[in-house]
């Protein structure tokens, strides 16, 4: 029996604003236009609010002090306060796959300003574990805000596939949600800010680690001294991380990276070889370093599929990634829709908090037809600028170098989905004349895996360019995660996403 919107998920639609991605961006996006009149739907995968950063055990395991792994829980908590008194819609655990806009014919409360044809956009859904309950759901609304966050770049080396080897966000999720840790002797490696975080965290919970392994360095931000100045709560939180690794003793390599990994059946020791400035590893540098796993990851990557699909402008960032254009109130370049957070650039919780809040203002100005309040704009948009500034300075200062590729052996698995080496990547390039990641895709079936080419968009990207220097990453697709048959069968007759926007909201997918 098929159970009504009103049993399912409360109010009917459309909802004023749907809200994708209850991280930091979402979370306080959705609360902000909630509390000013406006009925909201927030969805996530993850059946908590909080994402990544703000990753926390479920009630069942019995976490006594889960702000222990985190600073600022404060401001969390009192978000979640918030959340729970607004009246929105929370629906955890809800994969959005893509997001349309259905065509009708201008309404008072669909028309642009020029009274062009605006229809409601329809956000599409699966839910349950990774989407496969069987539950198909399309929520309405007349704006939406995009807070998808983003995923760890991971540049594959000789033995980066041995178990053992996690994610440096991975091995924080992991302690984070369920108090555990990946090993006993840990090295991080990678490069960005977020090792320091994961090292620190993971000392703290008992784990040895022999090393936070950084392939860049930080002398760089020296060269941005108005940045630096202008956010001095980032050095406080380097100089909190900094301490709690003198205080465990783990030593930081800089212009290092894990070039490869030894172990049978799982990590067993890593080598770690000095760099020079393009991250070719120096020949007799190497150093080996006895560990039962590995957390490493290279920065982080917009998640802006949903985005480029619809057609939203985006720009390159100095480390190679793509963001989106946004303007002033975090809109993109499609009318009544918004994003904040990483889709506009790598820049943590509170910018993603500050740039939540104000689109969700501007989002209520917007369907409320009233002006957008000047006072608190301005100083929302005036921390916003300074934080996202010090972002660009954070991207360029850890911008991956050309010269990782000479890390990888031609029978090294560059797409774990689809097990396609970096010999064959290479033989795309130099003997089929591919130049880009799609047509290394097509002669290869690099990305075409369950992951979609989030693990190894970025390095066969790279491949194929030739050059190994990072290459910014907008591809646009129909679906931005894997969805069953079932769920595309009811959309309707037309079969396409562009069609009939497919079932009510609630409608399960049972035949």
């Amino acid at each position: 029996m098929t159970a009504s919107v009103s049993e399912l998920y409360g109010p009917c639609e459309p909802y004023d604003l749907v809200v994708i991605g209850a991280g930091s961006a979402g979370l306080a996006g959705a609360v902000t236009a909630a509390e000013q009149g406006l009925s909201v739907a927030l969805l996530d995968s993850s059946p908590q609010a909080g994402g990544q950063f703000y990753r926390h055990p479920a009630p069942a395991v019995g976490a006594v002090r889960p702000e222990a792994l985190h600073h600022d829980w404060s401001s969390f908590a009192e978000w979640r306060r918030r959340l729970a008194a607004s009246g929105i819609t929370h629906l955890g655990g809800h994969h959005v796959w893509t997001v349309t806009r259905e065509n009708t014919g201008p309404t008072e409360e669909s028309a642009g300003p020029e009274g062009e044809a605006a229809g409601p956009w329809a956000v599409h859904a699966l839910s349950g574990a990774d989407g496969h309950d069987g539950r198909s759901v399309r929520l309405r609304a007349r704006a939406v805000l995009l807070a998808t966050g983003a995923y760890e770049r991971q540049l594959p080396f000789p033995g980066w596939t041995l178990p053992g080897v996690v994610g440096a966000g991975g091995a924080q999720a992991m302690l984070k949600s369920g108090l555990v840790l990946p090993g006993k002797r840990v090295v991080v490696a990678g490069s960005g800010p977020l090792l320091l975080a994961v090292a620190s965290s993971l000392a703290a919970a008992g784990a040895r680690v022999p090393a936070v392994i950084e392939a860049s360095g930080y002398l760089r931000y020296a060269r941005h001294p108005v940045a630096l100045a202008a956010n001095p709560h980032k050095l406080v939180e380097a100089v909190v991380h900094g301490a709690a690794l003198a205080r465990h003793r783990v030593p930081v390599r800089v212009r290092s990276a894990v070039t490869e990994v030894h172990g049978t059946d799982r990590v067993e020791a890593v080598t770690v070889s000095r760099l020079d400035r393009d991250w070719r590893p120096v020949p007799g540098a190497g150093r080996r370093i006895e560990c039962d796993a590995l957390a490493v990851g290279h920065g982080l990557v917009p998640q802006i599929e949903l985005a480029t699909s619809l057609g939203c402008a985006t720009r390159p960032l100095l480390d190679g990634t793509s963001a989106l254009v946004l303007d002033g109130l975090q809109e993109t370049s499609v009318r009544g829709l918004w994003a904040a957070g990483e889709t506009g650039g790598v820049g943590g919780s509170q910018l993603a908090l500050i740039e939540g809040e104000l689109a969700g203002i501007a989002i209520a100005a917007r369907l409320r037809a009233r002006p957008v309040p000047g006072g608190s704009v301005r100083v929302l948009r005036r921390r916003r600028d300074r934080m996202r500034a010090f972002a660009d300075v954070m991207s360029a200062a850890h911008a991956p170098g050309s010269g990782w590729p000479h890390w990888l052996a031609d029978d090294t698995d560059v797409c774990r989905c689809e097990e396609v080496t970096a010999g064959q990547v290479r033989e795309a390039v130099a003997e089929f004349g591919a130049r880009d990641a799609r047509s290394v895709k097509l002669l290869t079936r690099a990305g075409m895996g369950w992951c979609q080419g989030r693990m190894c968009g970025s390095a066969v990207s790279c491949l194929a360019a030739g050059s190994g220097a990072a290459q910014p990453l907008a591809e646009r697709r129909p679906f931005a995660v894997p969805v069953p048959l079932s769920a595309l069968s009811a959309l309707g007759t037309s079969g396409s996403p562009e069609g009939d926007a497919g079932p009510d909201l609630g409608a399960r997918a049972d035949n």
